[in-house]
C-alpha cells in the first residue's frame, strides 16, 4: 500500500492513503422527447422507431407540430407516412443525424440527460495509480484557439476544494495563458503533505453533456517557470498523486475570493515571468482569473451538484459506480427528495460530536478516502501499528488508520453552522489490517486526526448510499440558498 496526506482546500484537512485500483463502469438511463414540425400539402402522420421497430404513432395527422414524449434511450428513425413533406430537425435538445428531406429517414442518437457526470469509485474511470476508495470521472478540455479536444479521466472528484487542476503532461491541446502584470498568472495551492503548483490557463470545459464553459484551470507543472518556496515540494507527476487531475466542487464559486482579489500576499496567486530569470512574486488576483467551480460557470444546472453512491457493504467491493448530477431541482432527476439542509460557515464547515466531543469546522468531502478524527477514546480506537518487516519509511500507510480490535459502531450529531437543525450519523470503523487486499472499496475505514481543529473529516465512507447535496452560495434551490449541504 502507498500513502499521501493531501488538505484540499485552505483550512480544510484531507488525508489519502490506500491501495491499487480495480476494474468497473460508470452509465445511466434516461427518457427524452422530440418534437418538431412538418409541412406539406396533404394530412400525414409522422411515426417514430427505435432500431428499425415503429414504437409511436403520429401526434398529428396534418401539416404542423409533432411531438413524441417518454422516449427511452436509443438511436431513433422519425418519417411521415406520405410523401411531399419537409421536416424540421428536432429540438435542440436532440442531436439529428441525416438528411431532412422528403421520403427520407434521419436518426437521433440520444444518451443520458446533460447534467450526468458518471463516477467510479476504483473503476474504469480510474489511473492504473489509483488507491483505496478514490472517486474518478472524465472531463472533457478543449483548446480556445483551435477547437481541438480531449477527454481526460481520472480526475478525482473532491468537494472539499474548489476548481479544476489537471497534470501538464496529460494535456495534448492548447490552452490561453493568463497575463498577470509583465507576467503570466501561476498558483500555489496547498494540500498537506504536498502542493500543486502550475500556470494558470484558459480552457473549454465539458462537464457530462453540458455545454462547453470558458473558464481559467490550474496547469499543475512542478518545473514552471521559478516554483516559490512554499511550493518547493510540489507534487511531479500523475503517478505519484494516484490521479490525473482533480475537479473540486464544493460550496464556493473561486477557489480564494475576496481575500486573494485583494490581498497581494495571498500566498495563493503568483505572476511569473518564464524567460529570463523566470521570477515569480505574489500578485492579487482577480476574480475573474482565479480558478474558479466549474459548476457555476455552467449555463444552466449551475447552482450546485448531487454526490449518488450505493450502498458498499462491510467485507468491500472491487469497485462501485455512481453519479455527480449538476444543478439542484433544475431538471427532473436532480429534484430534492427526503433530505435535510444543513448550513456551513464561511470556510465550509458546520460542527460535529462525538463521545461528547466536538469537532467545530467539520466538513464533507469525497476527496478524503476515509473518516478521519482525533478518536475520543484513543483506547477503542488504537492507530494500528506497523506490522513486522515493514520498513520505517512505509510505516505511516499503515499508523494512519484505526485498528480497533473489532468493527465498531458509532454515531455521531451533526450540526448545522447556525445551530440548527442536527441529526445522527451512524458508521463504522474496522481494523485496517484486516481488511481484505484484493479489494478497493470499504465503507468503513477511517484514521487519527490529532488536530481537533481540523474538525471531523466526513471522507468518502459517508456517501456511500447517499445523496449528498453542495448548494452553491449566491444560488438558490428548493433547499434555500448557498452555502449548504444537505443528505
Amino acid at each position: 500500500m502507498t500513502s499521501s496526506r493531501f488538505l484540499v482546500a485552505p483550512a480544510l484537512a484531507l488525508l489519502v492513503l490506500g491501495c491499487p485500483g480495480g476494474g468497473g463502469s460508470g452509465g445511466g438511463t434516461a427518457t427524452f422527447s422530440i418534437s418538431g414540425t412538418v409541412s406539406g400539402a396533404v394530412a400525414a402522420n409522422v411515426l417514430v422507431s427505435l432500431s428499425g421497430k415503429e414504437t409511436s404513432s403520429a401526434t398529428t395527422n396534418s401539416a404542423g407540430a409533432f411531438s413524441f414524449t417518454g422516449l427511452p434511450n436509443g438511436s431513433y428513425t422519425l418519417r411521415p407516412t406520405l410523401s411531399g413533406y419537409t421536416f424540421t430537425p428536432p429540438s435542440a435538445s436532440v442531436t439529428v443525424n441525416g438528411a431532412s428531406q422528403s421520403g427520407v429517414d434521419f436518426t437521433s442518437s440520444v444518451g443520458p440527460p446533460a447534467n450526468v457526470v458518471p463516477i467510479t469509485v476504483n473503476g474504469s474511470l480510474c489511473s492504473s495509480s489509483a488507491y483505496m476508495n478514490e472517486p474518478c470521472v472524465a472531463v472533457t478540455i478543449c483548446s480556445p484557439t483551435t477547437g481541438a479536444c480531449q477527454t481526460i479521466d481520472g480526475i478525482l472528484l473532491d468537494t472539499g476544494s474548489v476548481g479544476l487542476r489537471v497534470f501538464a503532461q496529460l494535456l495534448t491541446v492548447p490552452l490561453t495563458p493568463i497575463a498577470s502584470g509583465t507576467g503570466q498568472l501561476a498558483e500555489c495551492l496547498q494540500f498537506g503533505s504536498f502542493t500543486d503548483w502550475g500556470p494558470v490557463e484558459t480552457a473549454s470545459v465539458v462537464l457530462g453533456g453540458e455545454p462547453a464553459a470558458s473558464m481559467p484551470i490550474q496547469v499543475i507543472e512542478s518545473t514552471y517557470a521559478s516554483p516559490p518556496s512554499a511550493c518547493a515540494s510540489a507534487i511531479t507527476d500523475p503517478t505519484t498523486a494516484g490521479f490525473n487531475g482533480i475537479l473540486g466542487v464544493n460550496f464556493f464559486a473561486q477557489d480564494c475570493g475576496v481575500d486573494c482579489a485583494s490581498t497581494v500576499g495571498n500566498g495563493v496567486y503568483y505572476a511569473c515571468t518564464t524567460s529570463g530569470t523566470a521570477a515569480c512574486s505574489e500578485v492579487a488576483a482577480p476574480l475573474a482569473n482565479q480558478v474558479p467551480n466549474p459548476v457555476g460557470l455552467l449555463a444552466t444546472d449551475n447552482n450546485g451538484v448531487i454526490v449518488q453512491l450505493p450502498v458498499v457493504p462491510p467485507q468491500g467491493l472491487l469497485s462501485a459506480s455512481g453519479t455527480l448530477l449538476l444543478g439542484i431541482g433544475t431538471r427532473s432527476n436532480n429534484v430534492p427528495s427526503g433530505v435535510t439542509k444543513y448550513s456551513v460557515d464561511q470556510f465550509g464547515g458546520f460542527e460535529t460530536q462525538l463521545g461528547g466531543v466536538q469537532y467545530p469546522g467539520s466538513f464533507l468531502d469525497t476527496g478524503s478516502n476515509g473518516f478521519f478524527f482525533a478518536a475520543p477514546d484513543p483506547s477503542q480506537l488504537p492507530a494500528c501499528t506497523c506490522p513486522t518487516g515493514i520498513p520505517p519509511s512505509e510505516c505511516a500507510d499503515y499508523t494512519g488508520w484505526f485498528c480497533p480490535a473489532s468493527t465498531l459502531s458509532l454515531t455521531a450529531t451533526n450540526i448545522a453552522a447556525t445551530g440548527s437543525p442536527s441529526g445522527p450519523v451512524s458508521f463504522s470503523i474496522a481494523n485496517f489490517l484486516a481488511l481484505s487486499s484484493s479489494l478497493n472499496v470499504f465503507p468503513d475505514v477511517g484514521g487519527p486526526d490529532p488536530s481537533a481543529s481540523d474538525g471531523f473529516d466526513w471522507g468518502l465512507p459517508f456517501y456511500f448510499g447517499l445523496d449528498v447535496y453542495f448548494g452553491l452560495e449566491g444560488t438558490t434551490s428548493s433547499l434555500g440558498t448557498g452555502p449548504y449541504v444537505a443528505y
